[in-house]
């Protein structure tokens, strides 16, 4: 079956981006406690480290989400025991390896962030060596609408976000991001305001002292006629 289009991708509201991001981060990082019970999402995401923003979600809205989520065959109830548990079904929804579904989790629990913030958030769930490694990882990511750019790539502070904004909340985020970008980039040089009357004295100055020169060299030009005549009238040799 293709891939579908950027077109395709279902829009996500907060929650629903909280929470898959949550599953994916236990996942890989507890995964002991791993499905997840509700309990355990209510806290993952409300927790204060390494989510934008900071939510306080109660167990009733955890579980609407978490419902709405498996509607969407994006998350699913697990048995085990007394406890109701959940897990992801990203990898197969969005046909992602473990380094990508990395990436995406942590647009997911962050929002917009350029390429170095997000390298050093996605090397806590998978390692990434550098950014040459992180961009051969957006790549495709990219061409598939999972992943949009905010500014122009291969630039200093590119920013890029998840796929699944409603398009008006990705419109203020690329105006916003512009913004940014043009107010990170270093000011140039302004030229200095010239006061006219200042600079009318400084051009006065100037003639001034180009006359007086003109002047020196005319008297010096004077009075070595004056010594030649001198030293002729007395026969001396001539200078």
């Amino acid at each position: 079956m293709p891939d579908p289009s950027p077109t395709q991708w279902p829009v996500l509201s907060l929650t629903d981006r909280r929470l898959l991001g949550v599953l994916v981060e236990k996942q890989k990082t507890t995964p002991d406690v791993y499905p997840m019970s509700l309990n355990a999402l209510v806290t993952g995401s409300n927790q204060k480290s390494n989510r934008e923003p900071v939510l306080s979600l109660n167990g009733d809205e955890v579980e609407e989400t978490l419902q709405g989520l498996q509607g969407k065959a994006l998350a699913t109830r697990v048995d085990s025991g007394r406890v109701e548990k959940w897990r992801h079904l990203l990898y197969e929804a969005w046909n992602v390896n473990k380094e990508e579904i990395a990436v995406l989790a942590e647009l997911l629990l962050r929002g917009p962030q350029t390429e170095g913030e997000l390298r050093g958030h996605v090397n806590r769930l998978e390692p990434v060596p550098d950014l040459d490694a992180l961009r051969a990882l957006l790549r495709p990511l990219s061409e598939r609408g999972l992943v949009i750019y905010l500014t122009p790539e291969g630039r200093r502070g590119t920013g890029l976000t998840h796929g699944f904004h409603p398009p008006e909340e990705l419109e203020r985020l690329r105006s916003r991001s512009a913004h940014e970008s043009v107010a990170d980039e270093p000011a140039r040089p302004r030229a200095a305001a010239v006061d006219p009357d200042r600079l009318a004295a400084l051009t006065a100055r100037v003639d001034e002292l180009a006359a007086g020169h003109a002047e020196l060299r005319d008297t010096v030009a004077a009075l070595q006629a004056q010594i030649r005549s001198l030293k002729n009238a007395t026969g001396g040799p001539p200078p």
